[in-house]
């Protein structure tokens, strides 16, 4: 079943039926449903689909000019092509009024040996092909060879592509397009364990329950997802123990580059390399404060993939147990009991993402153009007039630059009825930011629901939502 990507096949389709030349490339982290898109779009297409590896430039070319004469004339399939220049003369000779889609998925692999290819390409793409009924799709998830060596202006084909996609993970709510049987709930948790990665929720059986997947792909020694996180990192990385400390850091709580750099031995500079490759393929984020984003002070850094902070959290733990085959029981016992409170911080995300969404729209009577969280301190005074300051944070803070106003939110993603003290202490906490913008809603998500008190709330900036409202 393929699910989603509507955006990006439109893309590819208005790129197919324009008459003459066309490129685009396609480009994202390692999971993320390249490959299934592409094979969607060419379906009952005539396509040359190539996909390299690292078998080196001449291998690669020989696989490369089997596809192509499978495709364009199977009965020479004796020939061989000494040159790239020569592989891509057969194929100019052979286009006709039918389009012709060529595809090389991970192609870095090729270009890094084959270091002329792009050049090649350039040369083709500027005196054969410009009038000719082709389009080339050129994909891959290093995205530092992506971005540097075929986006950029030094790039060989540097203006000659008609789009870009950089594939990003599916959003919570067409993760959920992958177990439409799921509750609410379980749709949500399925989106908090795989991170919205197509591969990953490829992988989820809707027919079992949500207990029932996780057991099997985290907590079972032949769980695909239960080595996931050292695999990914050692196509990566070459120093996989450094980057693991790093995000074993981040998962234990360090959110600096001084801190992460105590935590793991390591020298600042070291750290910080190695963050912002982490953060270049998706897995680490910088945030910043949304109402300091110029304030250095006020940078932190924290997992962004979902999946990753799953398997950081619970997996290392459980290790030992899994591999004498009880796993089952460590999750039973240890993890489903903690399940809500791992998803606090991914529920946040997706509410951040649904009242910008809804912003855009104009749902709170205001055109909302950024969303983030906000932390701080706050003044704290007691009954006997003692004043304490202590940390703060709002899970949900979202700006409209044009008027210079904000939606101010709090979540919780537990089986219990939000109470009126969570409403008393975002308004509390709020007082710190409506100096800079005007404060125009209040909103409130509750995986629980909400207690009788809210029926007496008659104050029309407050908008409490469900989990089915989200939806």
């Amino acid at each position: 079943m393929f699910v989603g990507r509507k955006q990006e096949l439109e893309s590819l389709n208005n790129i197919y039926n324009k008459s003459g030349f066309g490129m685009t490339v396609i480009y994202g982290r390692r999971r993320i449903g390249k490959s299934t898109l592409i094979a969607e779009f060419i379906k009952n297409k005539k396509a040359v689909s190539y996909t390299a590896s690292k078998v080196g430039s001449v291998r690669n070319l020989e696989l490369f000019s089997d596809q192509v004469i499978s495709v364009l004339d199977p009965t020479l399939s004796d020939i061989k092509f000494s040159s790239v220049e020569s592989v891509f003369d057969f194929i100019t000779n052979r286009l006709t009024d039918e389009k012709l889609i060529i595809v090389i998925d991970e192609l870095p692999y090729w270009a890094e040996k084959e270091t002329s290819l792009l050049s090649v390409l350039q040369k083709y793409i500027d005196t054969r092909w410009l009038d000719k009924n082709l389009m080339i799709i050129l994909c891959g998830s290093a995205l530092s060879f992506m971005e540097n060596k075929v986006l950029s202006e030094k790039s060989p084909v540097f203006g000659r592509r008609d789009s870009q996609i950089k594939l990003e993970v599916f959003n919570y709510r067409e993760a959920a397009l992958f177990v439409p049987d799921y509750s609410y709930e379980d749709k949500a948790i399925v989106y908090g364990i795989t991170g919205g990665v197509a591969r990953y929720l490829s992988l989820i059986d809707s027919s079992i329950s949500l207990d029932d997947n996780i057991k099997r792909l985290f907590f079972s020694a032949d769980g695909y997802l239960y080595d996931e996180t050292r695999n990914l990192l050692a196509q990566e990385f070459s120093d996989v123990s450094l980057v693991n400390n790093i995000i074993e850091a981040i998962a234990g709580g360090a959110n600096t580059v001084n801190t992460i750099a105590g935590k793991t031995g390591e020298r600042e500079t070291n750290v910080l390399y190695s963050l912002e490759k982490l953060i270049s393929i998706g897995l680490v984020e910088r945030k910043k404060c949304i109402t300091e984003e110029k304030n250095r002070k006020k940078t932190q850094y924290a997992l962004k993939d979902h999946m990753f902070k799953f398997w950081y959290e619970f997996i290392p733990k459980a290790n030992s147990v899994i591999q004498i085959g009880q796993g089952s029981i460590y999750y039973e016992k240890i993890v489903k009991p903690q399940l809500h409170s791992f998803m606090g911080s991914v529920f946040e995300e997706m509410c951040r993402y649904f009242t910008l969404e809804q912003g855009v729209q104009g749902r709170f009577g205001n055109f909302i153009t950024n969303a983030g969280n906000w932390w701080g301190t706050e003044v704290i005074e007691n009954s006997n007039g003692e004043k304490t300051v202590q940390s703060a944070d709002i899970d949900v803070i979202a700006i409209s630059e044009v008027d210079r106003s904000f939606v101010s939110g709090e979540c919780k993603f537990k089986n219990e009825k939000m109470d009126k003290n969570v409403y008393e202490t975002l308004v509390r906490r709020t007082r710190n930011i409506s100096g800079k913008y005007k404060l125009q809603k209040y909103v409130l998500f509750s995986l629980g629901g909400y207690t009788e008190w809210f029926d007496t709330v008659t104050d029309s900036n407050v908008i409490l939502f469900t989990l089915e409202d989200m939806y």
